[in-house]
């Protein structure tokens, strides 16, 4: 992609609305617009890191055995006033009517949804178990919308639903997606440590919230510091194991951790002192174990192996795409912007053209850029006229991982400077060398 002809609005000034790193940085960078509160455009260089996103966590819950179906945003309030969740759900749904004054709702989550679905299709026991997802935007008319996308009126959710027979297969499912959503964080470049957590309109009684830690977290969180050095499970865990990945939850799940909403300080304060870490943490996902909460009231049930009818036991399993692109920009930045991990960032690498126009570095920086783009790489390519320090400035702001600068006196010796932006280090090396180790 070569920036004279991309749309990156980038901003010279720190907005003045921006209250954390975060948002402030995602406008500056030209990544997203404010449309009205609690409500953002996407512009393109904010869904470029966002379809990475996406792309991890649907690898991670197609990898866990969950499959990808589509939901519309617009759901009829007849399915909610079947569970009994319509006027319990408060002021967060937002609830319109048609032309023909039916009531229908921007769907919040999708547990009755995905439950009629269930209903009008599945009825025997050998079609379990089951995990239907999907990716989706969804409102819920947040009373103070701040931050940015980080806690926004309208966001995108990965939302699964499983489906089980017993008791103990549904907890074999909500222990696929507890490790599932362990690797995914881990692949986004985020420590995330799961804690038990309240279960609020969802349901239940088996929760836990997936939290990184950061100084601009939106609540306190509570937790054995030890979780920050277990080991993720690997790509190639079993899901199929019973056992395995019991193990994984008792492992996570053997040391204190906890919210706000379910600290027990006397528990806490059996840790020993030296091991207790309290801090500001950032949820970026939430699993529910909660049994026929609305599989009983909506009639969905399945024959079992003994030829009898039984109401399945269901689970759900959010992320928030939306909310995880901030929060890795919360644990990963410096004073001049956007640290990417090489996972999400919306190019492997930016060309920085230090003289356009000077036939060399053109002819130098169109080699690099055509190896790259024909190999399959995201290259952005500098090729406008503007001052150094600004093409600095910008590569630095928006984070890309690998920096290849042109400049007439390196060209002339057959060289460019690589630099790292994470690390700050920098190298000078023939442009073979460049694009070989970009290619590497």
């Amino acid at each position: 992609m070569r920036l004279s002809r991309y749309f990156m609005p980038i901003l010279k000034e720190n907005p003045k609305e921006a209250e954390i790193v975060s948002h402030r940085l995602m406008l500056r960078a030209g990544m997203i617009r404010q449309q009205s509160q609690g409500i953002y455009s996407w512009l393109p260089l904010g869904k470029r890191v966002l379809d990475k996103v996406n792309n991890i966590i649907r690898e991670e819950q197609n990898r866990a055995g969950a499959i990808e179906l589509s939901m519309p945003t617009l759901q009829s309030a007849e399915l909610w006033q079947e569970s009994g969740r319509y006027d319990a759900y408060g002021k967060e749904m937002l609830r319109i009517t048609d032309r023909q004054d039916r009531p229908m709702l921007y769907g919040p989550t999708n547990e009755e949804m995905v439950t009629d679905i269930f209903r009008s299709y599945v009825k025997s026991y050998k079609s379990l178990p089951l995990n239907l997802y999907h990716i989706q935007l969804k409102f819920r008319d947040e009373i103070r919308p701040r931050f940015g996308t980080m806690r926004s009126r309208e966001f995108m959710m990965k939302d699964a639903y499983s489906f089980d027979l017993t008791r103990e297969g549904a907890e074999h499912s909500y222990n696929k997606m507890f490790t599932a959503y362990l690797r995914t964080f881990d692949r986004l470049g985020l420590r995330a440590i799961p804690m038990r957590a309240d279960t609020g309109p969802i349901g239940g009684n088996l929760s836990h919230e997936f939290i990184i830690l950061a100084d601009t977290g939106e609540s306190e969180v509570f937790c054995h510091k030890d979780f920050v050095n277990f080991d993720i499970p690997a790509e190639g865990t079993d899901f199929d194991s019973v056992e395995g990945l019991k193990a994984v939850f008792d492992k996570w799940t053997s040391l204190y951790a906890a919210t706000s909403e379910m600290h027990d300080e006397a528990a806490f304060n059996a840790v020993p002192e030296g091991e207790r870490l309290s801090a500001r943490g950032i949820e970026v996902g939430h699993i529910f174990y909660f049994g026929t909460k609305y599989s009983e009231p909506m009639g969905a049930k399945v024959q079992g192996p003994d030829g009898k009818e039984h109401t399945v036991h269901m689970g759900s399993y959010g992320i928030g795409p939306t909310r995880l692109v901030p929060a890795i920009i919360e644990a990963s930045h410096d004073e001049n912007g956007i640290i990417w991990p090489a996972s999400v960032a919306p190019f492997d690498a930016v060309v920085i053209n230090m003289k356009a126009g000077d036939a060399a570095c053109d002819a130098a920086c169109e080699k690099i850029y055509a190896a790259l783009s024909n190999a399959g790489k995201d290259v952005l390519y500098d090729d406008t006229d503007d001052r150094a320090g600004t093409k600095f400035a910008t590569a630095d702001l928006i984070g890309v991982p690998l920096q290849i600068i042109a400049g007439p006196r390196a060209v002339a010796s057959g060289e460019v400077e690589v630099k790292d932006r994470k690390t700050g280090a920098r190298e000078t090396i023939t442009i073979d060398a460049a694009i070989n180790k970009l290619l590497g």
